[in-house]
């Protein structure tokens, strides 16, 4: 007998039930700290708009002066790898239409990031990392290189 186990967080497809989730951290290039408090209201938005057409849900996300945290939900139609450069690319775009002066560097983001799955159990650890990070972790305590 098969238990009906109701689960809000799966993604349901015509051939799979899935639960996704990914911690994502990328930077700007060479750490430069451009991301500013406006800045970084604008690209929240950016980032949500962008999430919602690729079809995944941020369920959590802190900007900081020179990293990014976003914590993702989707399903498994597309790479994580597809979903990261869908985002920095559009991002970095957006912003510097918005943004002139982010127009005079080359490149806004690395090429590179950090990426981790996270199943159920440690989904609300990660969510308050994040959270945390403004208040928890200054840029002396906490080295982003150790990642990227």
């Amino acid at each position: 007998m098969r238990k009906n186990i109701k689960r809000h967080n799966l993604t349901r497809l015509n051939s799979s039930v899935s639960n996704i989730n990914y911690h994502i951290i990328w930077t700007t290039k060479y750490r430069k700290h451009l991301l500013t408090n406006e800045i970084q209201v604008e690209l929240k938005k950016i980032l949500i708009e962008k999430a919602s057409i690729l079809n995944i849900s941020i369920k959590a996300f802190e900007l900081m002066d020179d990293h990014i945290h976003i914590f993702i939900h989707t399903g498994p139609n597309i790479l994580v790898s597809k979903i990261v450069n869908m985002l920095k690319g559009f991002s970095s775009f957006r912003l510097r239409q918005s943004f002139p002066s982010l127009k005079k560097y080359k490149h806004l983001w690395t090429p590179s990031y950090f990426c981790e799955s996270i199943g159920n159990i440690s989904e609300s650890s990660v969510i308050k990392y994040i959270n945390n990070q403004k208040t928890i972790y200054s840029p002396v305590d906490y080295d982003i290189n150790m990642f990227v």
